[in-house]
């Protein structure tokens, strides 16, 4: 086998090496875990598998942990590669596949376990935020197997589970997804790990998850804001304002920030900061270092082909002063927004802060129900500078920079993290909250 087989360069070493350190950021991979491919067709026309070898760290591959496989035949690269190449080689043979990705999900693993004498196969996971709902479906497969690694049960499963749904979960070791390239099965995994997320901050605060499942599986329409845009394989290179140096950097910086600090899964959320007839706009705001996405410069006049994301940006400044808007997907903000005070029969209208800084920022973080109308939204935004719309994420304004909106969302997470940590030790909330957030 020549050396070529063995060695990865350029773009594509660079992203396995991009993916697999933002998947150990993004605490969905262990040090050696997990394992990427991708099939594509060589300069003579040959399909061939690329796959991560085994027991390779997924946040610091070297060139030659990158293997380079015959999409038709096995030869004795596959000892070197992943155990679970058979599975990867299978997957990548559905119509449309180009990528797939497994990853040690541990929040949606977490949120799928149960007790249940095995072997049986274990109810699907339901979603009840809007990013898992609308992009993995409304039930994602779970799978018990008695070897959860590499087995000839697990190559003929999952491929089959993959056929019919972007992303599947193998109980209490991982979920793996496929995509048209690794960033979308990268992203389909964060946003399964952020549904995980979003069901365990509800159990951590008490919230009857069955009673949300029930609604959200009744009407999707009246539990959700909307339907965010489909996930875009094009043009993740495109910048609009490269030359400008300083915004663009204020861009980049906001984008890593907001998927270290999981303020939003990867390639989620949006942020924009206005002009005088255009605005700047990232469409997917949770951005890895050295992945990125597209940074456009878009009229501000509403159009025919705008998404309702790029819309509601449009809208907002229509309707007001604002110079910069950020949308983020925070899981523990969306559960917040279901929390019912002991006693109510009603999901609460605010989330106050219970923690110092918390409560010398905000006197409350307004909730909005999912069809909440754009100027209510707007008039909340003037008041509070930032609200939660459940089902539908987190808005925020800002007046002049990027980094002044970015402390919105982020404060929001703490507070949120601060009150579901006091439910878990059984505390009470409204003994905690301050008397005049009670008058708002």
């Amino acid at each position: 086998m020549s050396a070529q087989k063995w060695q990865a360069t350029g773009e594509l070493l660079g992203e396995f090496q991009a993916l697999g350190r933002a998947s150990l950021a993004y605490d969905v991979q262990d040090s050696h875990s997990g394992n990427m491919a991708v099939r594509r067709t060589t300069e003579r026309g040959e399909d061939e598998i690329v796959i991560t070898a085994t027991g390779s760290q997924k946040g610091a591959l070297e060139p030659n942990q990158i293997c380079f496989l015959s999409a038709t035949e096995t030869d004795y690269g596959y000892y070197k590669a992943s155990s679970e190449t058979d599975i990867h080689a299978r997957i990548l043979e559905l119509p449309g596949v180009r990528a797939s990705m497994h990853a040690h999900v541990k929040d949606l693993v977490l949120a799928t376990l149960d007790d249940e004498p095995k072997p049986a196969r274990p109810p699907d996971f339901v979603p009840v935020d809007p990013l898992a709902f609308h992009h993995l479906g409304s039930a994602i497969p779970v799978d018990w197997f008695a070897v959860p690694s590499g087995s000839p049960e697990l190559a003929r499963v999952i491929p089959e589970r993959l056929a019919g749904h972007p992303l599947t979960i193998i109980f209490g070791h991982g979920a793996m997804a496929k995509g048209r390239n690794l960033r979308e099965a990268f992203f389909r995994l964060c946003v399964g790990n952020n549904a995980g997320t979003v069901v365990r901050a509800m159990e951590r605060l008490r919230i009857d998850v069955g009673a949300v499942r029930r609604a959200v599986t009744a009407d999707p329409g009246s539990s959700f804001a909307g339907a965010p845009p489909p996930y875009e394989i094009e043009g993740d290179d495109r910048s609009d304002f490269r030359e400008e140096e300083e915004i663009l950097k204020e861009f980049v910086k906001a984008g890593h920030r907001i998927f270290e600090s999981r303020l939003s899964p990867f390639h989620t959320g949006s942020m924009s900061v206005r002009g005088v007839d255009s605005m700047l706009y990232a469409p997917k705001a949770s951005m890895p270092r050295d992945v990125g996405g597209p940074l456009l410069r878009v009229a501000l006049s509403a159009g025919p082909a705008d998404d309702s994301e790029t819309a509601l940006h449009k809208a907002i400044y229509a309707t007001s002063d604002f110079q910069t808007v950020m949308h983020c997907h925070i899981p523990e903000a969306e559960a917040s927004a279901h929390f019912v005070y002991p006693g109510e029969a009603a999901p609460a209208d605010r989330i106050i802060p219970v923690d110092a800084e918390g409560t010398f920022l905000y006197l409350v973080i307004p909730v909005l129900p999912p069809n909440v109308r754009t100027d209510e939204l707007v008039r909340f935004l003037h008041d509070y500078k930032v609200a939660v719309v459940r089902g539908g994420g987190v808005w925020a304004v800002g007046g002049q920079s990027l980094s002044e909106v970015l402390h919105h969302p982020s404060s929001v997470r703490e507070i949120c993290l601060y009150r579901i940590g006091a439910v878990e030790r059984g505390l009470d909330l409204r003994r905690l909250e301050p008397q005049k957030a009670k008058r708002w």
